[in-house]
């Protein structure tokens, strides 16, 4: 079986799929965050529903919501969340590389 890793990077060997990652790739890094802190804390998803005061399929939903435009969630529940997980939550813009 493949690690996500391995499998992210197979995936993104095609092009076509990595033009849409690329495109999205803010969203990803975020869930990619969410779950590293739930991981590093040590609990399940259960167990930060019942730390936020909500249900476990909301959890998933927030975890796994990469790239999906109908979820996008609020700087309060990203505060909730890490929180929940031991963290602070962090937003910071950085400077594009691109030419405006």
């Amino acid at each position: 079986m493949l690690t996500h890793e391995e499998l992210k990077k197979k995936m993104l060997s095609n092009p076509e799929v990595e033009s849409e990652y690329n495109s999205q790739k803010e969203e990803f890094f975020l869930f990619d965050e969410l779950l590293k802190a739930r991981t590093l804390a040590g609990l399940t998803q259960a167990e930060v529903a019942n730390r936020m005061g909500t249900k476990t399929p909301a959890i998933a939903r927030l975890e796994s919501g990469g790239g999906n435009k109908k979820h996008s969630p609020s700087i309060s529940t990203l505060r909730k969340y890490a929180t929940a997980v031991g963290c602070n939550l962090e937003i910071r813009l950085v400077k594009s590389n691109h030419a405006t």
